[in-house]
């Protein structure tokens, strides 16, 4: 055989093999969920040598991969790990290793008690060497923030000893065991991380690291319910360890001052089941030992019948000249609560609604474990003890910063619009600023629109109008409002708000130093506002966003960031909205010259980190096909590196792609939509072909779609890898219309569709959930171009709905109708023809489309009678329909056990009616209640 023939035969050869693999090629099962990888937790060192990041499958054991940022190939991986640190040295990560899940579903399936199942571990990698140290039985752990090489590690209570049968030693019969003593705290280690030295602490009930790692504290818990709980600081420079306090009941809100200057605890001798405990707030001085500060509800200055609260954990300024804390009202006496000649079985429940109330009743009920809990903000100056309260009953909103540098602070309450929430959820506020040295507030606004915050300087307040539809910011030495962008040539409104509210804004990127300048976003791109002189304000990005259609972004690149930093480098985040491409430009912050870009490419990237102390830095990556890999690369994007590799068992499934569908609607809209088309789609053969729609989804092109098990909808991976095609349209609403709005975006869309080719017109159907399972209901009494229909939690009676209950929050659903998404815009009683006509239940006789409707019984966001109500119309007109109704679930399902039901119904009922495949017993037998629980029915008949 000559040289070129082998060569010949040996291409031929491979070229089968591939072909043969290629159609090896299976479609996505069920069975493929819980194996599906997704990457989170990815961090960077703060010098930017070492990576990780944690890989979990939907069900199974995670791992850890950790690598240096050199070399992604050289990985070690920690099976089973989760939660995982670097130390601020960047020498270090620490995790937790958690149990086999297969291995403690064996033993929870032999009835063992939650003491005898595996606990986590905890590994400590070092890493240039790679060495792992693991340690057994840890509750938590924890290492500094900001620097120090330690680690505190809680380990679980030890497990009691059994009798040794082996043991010949004779026992004292006349001496009694000793029992071992009660107590909820167990053993802490504190030690360097490299365990050149350590220290161990018995009965620990909690812990913490200042923010600088110099020191420890740590609680003791009580023993047999003696008054033994204790506090103490560990210094970890010395090994000396201080008692703070003692033979208090409990030790809360312990919290360190910036530099360690401080520490703050709130303490109570009451016992846990105390009805009216009094605590004390303390201020304990680290370097002389001592308590500096004590203060309770005598203090002079706190509010007046207040006391300390336990619910608000205390905080410090930056330059520690201030502790703020929190002051409740005092308990109220009750005498119909506390009468003792009352059997709780005469005691009256009920539930009175007052006109009157600011909330409803079952608003009321949603929050009253957080009104239980309200408490109102005070100061302390740390040097004299003296007590400022700041917010009050009247005023009881204060907010402070991430870090509290200024003298002020913002305060507001909406108790005078509180009433009107019901209907009208964009009520206003009145805004105060509050000086810190007097306490005095200062009105800045009455019902003011917006939610305002301060400047990071505290030269002004600021906030998005939206009466007016423009930023506006407050000088509070002036007191004069200035509107920031009315001036400007362009809107700073959202352009493509379709409901009957007021548009929201497309936010603000962050201050300049000394508050010299705002940046703010409109549509497209990014203006630099002086508030001195906004007619003066700089277009950073040229206007080349808007000119072609570019959405440009401030990258964040430092996460503690208090105002933007011109000496740092300005990466812009870019997205098409035409094409959906995606990527990252650089310009200036003076605006002088159009950004560059830096990479564009039709992808999405996102979660951009950069090392706080070096230039190396990572993204993530996708598309439709491609998983949402980490990479790594620096700030000039010239090369990305990839580091993870997601589910490579992809490759061996038939996974598909996706195109634009570029379309108008009956009023001559242009909009957009997703096919997702088969793999090695045939434009001449037929397939059956779903449609999904919830408001506008055009713009998530790039975004890649796992498989998993439904919560409501379905799932576009797994119909296209069986064959489907899959189209997602968007809907422009007109107000007051919502279902002809959907109407006239979705047919046109699906049409389009059609146009392209390979679509079975005799096969499609629509599936949709919650504002998208509403349409459904809409559409099929409309048009009887689908053969099925599938309607997740659909509003079907808008009348009925609109006097409506939100369980989830307690909220009446007027709002939803008067201002936002089901976008009618008046009451009840103003509009009573729109409610009517958009309500599908009052046409179900036009009804001809077999229909699966999903509607659980604890749904908190649609009324679970929606779906019986539009089930029990298509019953008393003969039309099939099934209603699933899973127990005790929400609006979308939690449970994945029920996920994976769905999932596996709703293919059943699409393959049945799309597909020709039998149906399941489920649909032709039903489900009998003396059947529930003991089978499924998942079978398919004849």
């Amino acid at each position: 055989m000559n040289k070129k023939y082998r060569i010949w035969l040996s291409l031929a050869l491979l070229f089968a093999a591939q072909l043969g693999f290629a159609q090896q090629k299976r479609s996505l099962t069920h069975a493929d969920y819980d194996g599906w990888e997704s990457l989170g937790s990815e961090r960077i060192t703060k010098n930017g040598q070492y990576v990780g990041y944690q890989i979990s499958p939907q069900d199974g054991d995670s791992r850890l991969e950790i690598f240096p940022y050199a070399k992604p190939s050289s990985k070690t991986i920690i099976p089973r790990g989760v939660g995982f640190s670097f130390s601020a040295d960047g020498a270090f990560a620490v995790g937790k290793i958690a149990p086999q899940k297969d291995s403690v579903r064996v033993l929870k399936l032999q009835k063992k008690k939650a003491d005898d199942l595996p606990k986590d571990s905890l590994f400590i990698l070092q890493l240039p060497s790679g060495k792992i140290e693991k340690l057994a039985r840890v509750k938590s752990f924890s290492i500094p923030s900001e620097k120090g090489s330690w680690i505190a590690v809680h380990f679980e209570k030890e497990l009691a000893k059994k009798p040794d049968p082996t043991d010949t030693v004779k026992s004292d019969s006349t001496k009694k065991a000793e029992k071992p003593k009660k107590t909820d705290g167990t053993k802490l280690l504190v030690r360097s991380l490299d365990g050149s030295k350590s220290w161990e602490f018995d009965r620990v009930k909690s812990y913490g690291f200042s923010q600088n790692g110099d020191f420890l504290q740590y609680t003791l818990a009580e023993e047999d319910t003696l008054d033994n709980a204790a506090l103490h600081v560990l210094d970890l420079a010395t090994g000396e360890s201080k008692l703070v306090h003692e033979k208090m009941t409990a030790y809360s809100g312990l919290t360190f001052s910036p530099q360690s200057k401080f520490l703050s605890f709130i303490a109570t001798d009451d016992s846990a089941k105390h009805k009216k405990p009094e605590h004390k707030l303390f201020l304990y001085q680290i370097s002389s030992g001592s308590i500096a500060q004590e203060v309770g509800k005598t203090t002079a200055g706190i509010l007046e019948n207040g006391r300390i609260s336990p619910d608000r954990n205390p905080r410090f300024s930056e330059d520690e000249s201030r502790m703020f804390f929190g002051v409740a009202k005092d308990y109220l006496d009750f005498a119909y609560e506390d009468d003792t000649t009352i059997l709780d079985d005469e005691r009256v429940s009920l539930d009175i609604w007052g006109w009157q109330d600011a909330e409803i009743q079952p608003m009321q009920l949603k929050n009253k474990s957080q009104e239980e809990k309200q408490n109102y903000l005070a100061l302390m100056e740390t040097g004299s003890g003296k007590v400022i309260q700041l917010a009050t009953p009247e005023l009881e909103n204060v907010w402070l910063e991430n870090k509290i540098t200024q003298d002020v602070a913002l305060a507001w309450t909406d108790q005078a619009y509180r009433r009107n929430f019901s209907w009208d959820i964009q009520t206003g506020r009145d805004v105060y600023w509050v000086d810190m040295k007097t306490g005095k507030s200062n009105l800045i606004e009455k019902n003011a629109s917006g939610n305002p915050r301060l400047s990071p300087a505290g030269k002004y307040a600021y906030w998005y109008d939206g009466r007016d539809s423009s930023w506006v910011s407050f000088d509070l030495a002036s007191s004069k409002k200035i509107n920031l962008t009315m001036a400007l040539p362009v809107a700073f409104f959202e352009e493509l708000h379709d409901s009957p509210s007021l548009p929201g804004s497309y936010g603000a990127e962050g201050w300049l130093a000394d508050d010299s300048a705002i940046l703010i976003n409109d549509r497209y791109d990014i203006w630099k506002i002086d508030p001195r002189d906004p007619t003066s304000a700089v277009n950073l990005t040229l206007g080349e966003g808007r000119k072609k259609q570019l959405t440009f972004r401030r990258e964040s690149l430092k996460p503690d960031e208090r105002f933007i930093d011109t000496k740092e480098p300005l990466i812009l985040s870019a997205f098409n909205e035409v094409t959906k491409e995606n990527g990252y430009f650089s310009t200036s912050y003076e605006g002088k010259s159009a950004p560059k870009v830096l990479l564009m490419t039709a992808n999405r990237y996102y979660g951009l980190t950069k090392a706080e102390e070096s230039a190396e830095a990572m993204v993530r990556r996708s598309t439709y096909q491609e998983n949402p890999d980490l990479f790594l690369t620096d700030l000039t994007f010239k090369s990305l590196t990839k580091a993870s590799n997601l589910n490579p068992q992809q490759s061996q499934v038939k996974w598909g792609s996706v195109e634009l569908v570029n379309y108008l609607t009956l009023d001559g809209d242009e909009l957009q939509g997703l096919l997702f088309k088969p793999e090695g789609f045939d434009p001449a053969k037929k397939y059956p072909m779903m449609v999904y729609f919830y408001e506008r989804n055009s713009d998530t092109f790039h975004s890649y779609r796992a498989p998993a098990p439904s919560r409501s909808t379905i799932n576009i991976p797994y119909f296209v890898s069986n064959d489907y095609l899959v189209f997602v349209p968007d809907i422009k609403y007109k107000i007051g219309l919502p279902g002809q709005s959907a109407l006239e975006c979705i047919v046109p869309g699906v049409q389009a569709a059609i146009a392209k080719g390979g679509v079975d017109t005799e096969n499609m159907a629509i599936q949709g959930q919650s504002w998208g399972g509403y349409q459904v209901a809409y559409l099929i009494t409309q048009t009887n171009m689908f053969k099925a229909a599938g309607a997740g939690a659909p509003v079907v009676n808008m009348t009925s709905a609109y006097g409506g209950i939100r369980w989830g929050t307690g909220m009446s659903r007027m709002f939803q109708y008067e201002q936002t998404q089901s976008r009618i815009g008046g009451t009840l009683w103003e509009k009573p023809m729109y409610y009517l006509e958009n309500s599908p239940l009052f046409m179900m006789d036009r009804v001809e489309t077999p229909v699966l409707i999903m509607h659980n019984d604890a749904d908190g966001a649609v009324p679970w009678y929606q779906g019986i109500e539009m089930f029990m119309a298509l019953k008393r007109l003969n039309k099939p329909a099934w209603l699933l109704q899973y127990n005790g679930e929400d609006h979308n399902l939690t449970q994945r056990k029920n996920s994976k039901d769905l999932s596996i119904r709703l293919s059943q009922f699409f393959d049945h009616y799309l597909k020709g495949a039998p149906a399941p017993l489920w649909m032709t037998e039903g489900l009998p209640a003396v059947e529930k629980g003991r089978t499924l029915k998942y079978e398919l008949g004849n």
